[in-house]
């Protein structure tokens, strides 16, 4: 056993893939880390698994009836049955790819773009905003960002629909600069002033996801921001912004902090340099490549949805198909991550946040749920002694068990679902390596 090249899969597979599918590991390990990586780096033209699963029925809601109303009942049960639908459908999707890296960065795009179902509440311009971000995953940032800064949800959560040429509201200019592309001490506050006036025009109808442009409410005249002077519109202000050298330090500081280390600084070079022209894919890969990778230091604590879809994705669990799937989001939420609702504009903590005594609880009920539906022909085919500890290890993408948890399974040997259930609530596999 290479001892380096399983920390290394279990890093790639986990971190850029939501872990492996039974089998998946061990396949990968045979091939050698540097195909491997090249294996996990790149994405089917089609991901039959992924397009098996049936999108949501979402139908335009129109707006909230009058309080107390007959129609509000009827209104409320579709609105939140739309919801639940969509949540599914996206944790089905990243449980059943076959492949994991195209559902991995549209979960990573979310909480950098965050945007909430706690203020937007209705589906399908969360859904709408899904599929823009999966479909720019791995293409250009200056494409994506110019897509989202017109984004219906994205514009009903940061107060598009109050942002006029002669009342300018600045929460989408701040959040655009200061969370999205270039980072704090980027911009002055004269800039965030400015760049509003440019945003003005734009108006969404959230229910259904639209989005429109009204030249006659837009501020039209030259502004100067950022050491630039014109006559801008949004997405020309989108191309601006992403085209400093502030957003090719800022774009891969972001994505060390979420797929590296939480705690050491990006000081390789190259990492930056892959994304000199904007290119996330060259980024993702020049991140993957880092010697960083195999840094025993730089181990992760699995955030609630990382958890759930990696365990799912090696239990060959739909989590749609599990008993009253509407726990699966009463879990997650519990747990402190709900899908399509990041608690602030700012997205989910990361790292050991994410350890605590309720949260570990919880995830023991959550795992007991899950284990329901789950399948352990891949542990009974082998021999219930040491081997059956080593291949839990492969089906769960386990870099090495430690001697205590080796210690907890062989007490658990006759009892395959047992071993499970510890397994996945062991620090071996909560932490990521």
């Amino acid at each position: 056993m290479n001892t380096a090249n399983r920390l290394e899969l279990s890093r790639l597979i986990h971190r850029f893939g939501f872990g492996p599918k039974p089998g998946e590991y061990a396949a990968l390990l045979a091939t050698g880390i540097t195909t491997a990586r090249t294996t996990v780096l790149t994405p089917p033209a089609v991901d039959a698994g992924a397009q098996a699963i049936t999108p949501p029925t979402l139908t335009d809601l129109g707006d909230y009836p009058p309080q107390k109303s007959a129609a509000l009942v009827d209104f409320q049960k579709a609105r939140q049955d739309q919801i639940l639908q969509t949540q599914l459908w996206w944790l089905d999707r990243m449980a059943s790819a076959d492949h994991g890296l195209q559902e991995r960065m549209t979960w990573f795009w979310h909480g950098h773009w965050a945007t909430a179902l706690g203020k937007v509440q209705y589906a399908l311009p969360m859904y709408n905003q899904n599929q823009l971000l999966r479909t720019t995953a791995l293409g250009n940032f200056k494409d994506q960002a110019r897509a989202m800064i017109v984004d219906s949800a994205m514009l009903f959560w940061l107060d598009g629909n109050s942002n006029t040429d002669k009342s300018p509201n600045e929460n989408l200019a701040r959040e655009f600069m200061e969370l999205f592309t270039l980072g704090v001490g980027s911009y002055t506050e004269n800039d965030v002033q400015t760049v509003a006036k440019a945003l003005t025009g734009y108006r969404t109808v959230r229910s259904a996801g639209t989005v429109s442009f009204n030249p006659k409410q837009h501020y039209s005249q030259p502004i100067t921001f950022l050491g630039t002077t014109g006559v801008f519109d949004a997405p020309a202000i989108s191309d601006y912004i992403t085209s400093l050298p502030a957003n090719a330090q800022y774009i891969p500081h972001r994505m060390w902090y979420r797929f590296i280390s939480s705690t050491s600084p990006l000081l390789d070079q190259s990492v930056y340099d892959a994304f000199a022209n904007r290119d996330i894919h060259f980024l993702v890969t020049a991140l993957a490549s880092s010697n960083a990778m195999s840094n025993p230091l730089h181990s992760q604590v699995k955030a609630p949805v990382d958890w759930f879809v990696s365990v799912c994705r090696a239990l060959q669990v739909t989590p749609s198909t599990l008993p009253i799937n509407s726990n699966v989001i009463r879990y997650l939420v519990a747990m402190g991550q709900e899908p399509m609702n990041p608690p602030n504009v700012g997205g989910w903590p990361a790292d050991e946040a994410w350890i605590n005594i309720s949260s570990a609880q919880t995830r023991l009920a959550f795992s007991q749920y899950i284990l329901q539906k789950a399948r352990f022909d891949s542990i009974t085919a082998v021999a219930a002694d040491d081997h059956r500890i080593d291949a839990l290890a492969d089906l769960l993408g386990v870099a090495q068990w430690s001697e205590r948890t080796k210690s907890v399974l062989r007490t658990a040997l006759n009892d395959p679902k047992q071993m499970v259930l510890i397994a996945i609530n062991s620090p071996d596999y909560v932490v990521n390596a």
